[in-house]
């Protein structure tokens, strides 16, 4: 088979005159295999541009850029290595034809660089792609060869073309793989370039000279065999290794130019990318600072802020303003019973129906838990109740959490600008102190603030303030003591305390002054400590003068029934003293035992357990219940003053008190009747089976020094069955 004058076959003509003594100039070898190598590594790097470039366009000029690269350092090699062809005849080139392999080769460059340019590759991409860049270099090679004008004829062994065909196709699968590994790996393995460069040069080369082997010249017989050996070839194929080696070394530097400005712009997306992230951080902070994120409010620092700016445009426009505080009622019943997320729900219903009632330019925010403000524009005090009672009526509407509906209401505190104050902070804590009012009144109600709320706040305060000095230094608080008459005895067996407090500005101040503000401050504790302690302390000192069983009842608040050491204070009172239990009696209210009973009676059995008796302070105006009394420790009822105080005019306090003398005794227990001021009271309850009395009729409220000589004195009631109790000195404290 002849094309473009070569002959494929394997027979040889018999009258010709085969060429044996052909030889390859090493140096011009190794140049060519250089070249092969740096075309090679050069193809890697402009695919690797090829499959970064972002436009289309670029794209293009990259694989073109990277077509003639790779297409010309091959053609270079094969010219180089074919002027490294030494034979003994004379060899020219065909111009044209060796031109055309240029172009055979660079178009199937140019194929290969499409399809690495390609953002995924499929097997059958690799396969199409090795075929045609291998075939085409096996098209430029044989092009390359019919080039040559001699007086030989070329004859070509078909199986070793064969062998350079599947070499070609074998080099050129590799190459596409391995750009493909360094177009996704590039960064980390960049030196690897370099040994798989050295090895595409290898394989080029060795498709060449698979193909040298496959040739045999063939000269007619005479022909004159002197072997040429052209001085000029080496220094040809260096000059064409030189322009070939500058050409790719330019690309190279215009592929890493490239590759620098593309990691820049990188880097530059990368920061552009990052201020983007953090101005969406910064706006993301921003909602975070000043917005709730479970109600989507404006949270207490927005609110500041905007309440500031509305206030000043108030105060230009001499415009009133309203703040309102709301909370609402009940609101940890929900948490306790339905659970946090309830709660949760619950919020997010309070900020929408209050928001559907507001106007457009009032503001609603939620300053914490429960509390949420409201700023209004008024025009008079009316609007601004107008305004609460419609909040408060849509707040009524059933709400169904955790699968059950329950109606919740809401207490409103209201300060007007500038009526009752000029600046921000004076506005809500006016609110506040209205809606502490709202709260004391009973709930689900509104309340306007009142310079009368302010200095009772005020006077709160400072009272708070000083009963805590008083009680650290220890200073100014003393007890009184009001006797109780044993009716069965005639005799004075027990005395209750009483704290007072000699205020420094205000004289004496009884405990209905002070009690609540130690209560609502949390330090109620340490009064009824004292009370307790003092109480002991005089106690041993009444039974040094020899009033040895004389007792005393303390009066314990409420809520010291819920602290579990109550029974350990009440023991450590009692041993510092060298007091005995039985002459100690704890009074605690018939509304306190209820509120926690079972709390309470763990409590009072262990103060029980000492030997303490325990006493119902204020009977008949609670509401216990039999089954109760009968549970609880319990050894006496104190009738409250308020049954006491209209006998004998009424008849039904009169009916009351037999009724619970009477019960009182069927439980086993002993019975005091407060208040009583009169004969004719005195007369009826020792008439009805009462065991003590208490009150003016006896005497009031005494310091110490007073009670001792009363101890000591007729009590002057008039009767035999009332005596004096005398000091003895037969029983211990």
């Amino acid at each position: 088979m002849d094309w473009l004058g070569l002959r494929f076959g394997t027979e040889l003509p018999a009258d010709g005159q085969i060429l044996l003594a052909c030889s390859h100039n090493s140096w011009l070898v190794l140049l060519a295999f250089l070249v092969a190598s740096v075309a090679g590594y050069c193809a890697f790097d402009m695919a690797e541009r090829v499959a970064h470039a972002q436009l289309p366009e670029t794209r293009r000029r990259w694989s073109w850029l990277g077509a003639c690269c790779l297409g010309g350092g091959i053609w270079a090699m094969h010219f180089i290595a074919m002027l490294a062809f030494e034979a003994p005849i004379g060899i020219d080139y065909d111009i044209p034809t060796t031109t055309l392999s240029l172009v055979i080769v660079v178009a199937a460059s140019l194929v290969g660089m499409y399809t690495l340019g390609r953002s995924r590759l499929a097997p059958r991409h690799y396969v199409a792609a090795a075929l045609a860049v291998g075939l085409g270099i096996v098209l430029m090679h044989y092009c390359g060869m019919a080039a040559i004008r001699s007086a030989a004829t070329q004859y070509y062994h078909p199986g070793m073309v064969a062998v350079s065909v599947v070499v070609a196709i074998a080099a050129s699968l590799a190459a596409m793989l391995l750009s493909t590994f360094f177009r996704e790996h590039g960064e980390g393995h960049q030196l690897l370039k370099i040994p798989a460069s050295l090895a595409m040069g290898a394989a080029i080369c060795s498709m060449h000279f698979t193909g040298m082997l496959a040739l045999q010249l063939v000269v007619p017989p005479g022909t004159e065999l002197q072997l040429e050996r052209a001085d000029n070839a080496v220094q040809l194929g260096s000059s064409l290794a030189v322009i070939v080696g500058m050409v790719l070394l330019f690309a190279l530097g215009v592929a890493w130019a490239d590759k620098k400005l593309q990691r820049k712009e990188l880097d530059l997306q990368h920061v552009s990318n990052l201020l983007r992230e953090l101005e969406q951080v910064k706006v993301k902070l921003q909602n975070v600072a000043h917005f709730d994120a479970l109600t989507n409010l404006p949270n207490r620092r927005a609110f500041n802020e905007f309440f500031a700016e509305k206030l000043n445009v108030h105060a230009q426009f001499k415009q009133s303003l309203a703040v309102m505080f709301l909370d609402v009622d009940h609101f940890k019943r929900i948490n306790d019973s339905l659970g946090h997320d309830a709660g949760d729900e619950l919020l997010k219903v309070v900020a929408e129906r209050v928001r559907s009632v507001l106007r457009r330019d009032d503001v609603i925010a939620r300053l914490g838990g429960d509390e949420f403000c409201v700023l209004a524009s008024l025009g008079n005090l009316t609007e601004a109740k107008s305004l609460s009672q419609r909040i408060m009526q849509r707040m009524k509407e059933p709400i169904t959490l955790a699968g059950r509906n329950v109606t919740m209401t809401t207490s409103i505190g209201i300060s007007l600008y500038p009526d009752d104050g000029e600046t921000c902070e004076e506005l809500l804590k006016h609110a506040d102190l209205a809606l502490y009012q709202a709260k004391s009144s009973g709930r689900n109600n509104l309340h306007f603030f009142s310079r009368h709320l302010k200095n009772k706040a005020t006077f709160e305060l400072q009272l708070e303030e000083e009963l805590h000095l008083a009680l650290s230094r220890d200073e100014g608080l003393f007890l009184n003591y009001q006797p109780i008459l044993d009716l069965h005895s005639g005799q004075v067996t027990k005395l209750e305390a009483l704290v007072r407090w000699q205020h420094p500005q205000l004289g004496l101040l009884s405990p209905d002054r002070f009690i609540g503000v130690a209560e609502a401050n949390g330090f109620i504790a340490d009064l009824d400590g004292w009370v307790l302690r003092q109480a002991c302390r005089d106690l041993a000192s009444l039974a040094a003068l020899g009033f040895h069983d004389l007792r005393v009842a303390v009066n314990c608040s409420a809520l010291n029934l819920s602290r579990d050491d109550l029974v350990e204070e009440v023991q450590r009172a009692l041993t510092e003293n060298g007091i005995r239990a039985q002459r100690l009696e704890l009074e605690v209210t018939e509304n306190a035992l209820m509120s926690n009973v079972n709390q309470a009676l763990h409590l009072l059995e262990g103060i029980r357990g000492l030997g303490v008796s325990i006493s119902i302070d204020d009977f008949g105006t609670g509401y216990s219940s039999l089954a109760y009394l009968k549970r609880l420790p319990l050894d006496t009822l104190k009738i409250d003053r308020s049954f006491v105080m209209d006998i004998p005019g009424s008849h039904a306090d009169m009916e009351i008190i037999q009724a619970i003398i009477g019960m009182a005794h069927t439980l086993h227990l002993q019975v005091v009747a407060e208040g009583v001021e009169t004969r004719e009271q005195l007369d009826f309850l020792r008439s009805h089976g009462c065991d003590y009395i208490q009150g003016y009729l006896l005497s009031r409220p005494q310091p110490l020094v007073v009670i001792e000589d009363f101890l000591r004195h007729s009590h002057g009631l008039g009767s035999s069955n009332v005596r004096p109790l005398r000091p003895i000195d037969s029983n211990p404290a």
